[in-house]
């Protein structure tokens, strides 16, 4: 991915290393309005609070918040944000219809040792005159963040880098996810499917399906997002990934008699040393 704040590198040695046109780094898009960028974290901070609320309640708070937004702009924000309130109804982060999806494989299942179940999930986070989106996979057992990645836009690169990052440690034996078009794309898919993995995908309209990434949203967003102002990308991600590092091994759960992540996978993978192996 390329940088513009690395120091280490200018633009015309990134392009070069990583084989792409050089012209198209120095174009400058458009940046967002204070008004547009106020509106959308204000969106994130409802949806993160109160998840199940849609377009119209949604619209309402934040006439009461003294924002005269119409509710078409919401749905275009919430569209382009990746979001949806847990009901049944339109999906706003719709799948291709050329797309498969899978049913939901986990009602009732626990998982019963480190990757056996992963989840994957796409989050939007606030930076100081725009936003930027953060994809995680999670081990639902241990809760241990497995990989993550951080990018401008929502295209599908950046998924893909965090889920090839992953399988470079491990495999679950159950990979669940929305019915988002990331996750149903044929170059996710056949990744899952290469290593004959189960794939699991939420019900429309029911984020809770994936409770355990939904519960690390809220965790990173009040802990860090909330409490910080990233002036550029860079900072976030140093930001974001300090956290997780945190998270991952200093962090204890109550979920977890008080252990952390890092400690319930490590226990785990010494008691089934071949749940963690790669599948290639």
């Amino acid at each position: 991915m390329v940088d513009p704040d690395c120091p280490e590198f200018s633009l015309s040695t990134q392009a070069l290393l990583l084989g792409v046109s050089r012209s198209g780094l120095y174009y400058k898009p458009i940046s967002p309005s204070k008004e547009e960028v106020a509106l959308r974290h204000r969106i994130d901070e409802i949806y993160t609070r109160w998840p199940f609320y849609g377009s119209r309640r949604l619209t309402a708070v934040l006439k009461r918040d003294g924002l005269l937004v119409g509710r078409a702009r919401i749905q275009t924000a919430m569209r382009e944000m990746g979001i949806e309130g847990i009901h049944p109804g339109p999906n706003l982060s719709k799948r291709a219809l050329e797309h498969k999806i899978y049913p939901y494989l986990l009602r009732n299942v626990t998982a019963q040792h480190p990757h056996h179940i992963w989840g994957i999930d796409i989050t939007y986070i606030r930076l100081l005159r725009g936003w930027m989106y953060l994809v995680a996979i999670i081990d639902w057992h241990s809760r241990f963040v497995v990989s993550w990645e951080l990018d401008q836009t929502l295209e599908m690169p950046f998924v893909l880098d965090a889920v090839d990052r992953a399988f470079s440690t491990a495999s679950p034996a159950i990979f669940n996810s929305d019915q988002g078009s990331h996750f149903t794309s044929d170059s996710y898919l056949d990744r899952l499917k290469s290593r004959n993995i189960q794939i699991s995908m939420d019900g429309k309209g029911r984020a809770t399906d994936n409770i355990f990434t939904e519960r690390l949203w809220r965790s990173i967003k009040y802990e860090e997002v909330y409490l910080n102002e990233y002036d550029t990308p860079r900072q976030a991600r140093e930001r974001i990934r300090d956290w997780f590092t945190f998270y991952n091994t200093k962090r204890p759960h109550q979920s977890l008699d008080y252990q952390t992540p890092w400690e319930v996978l490590s226990e785990g993978e010494k008691t089934n040393p071949l749940r963690n192996r790669t599948k290639d």
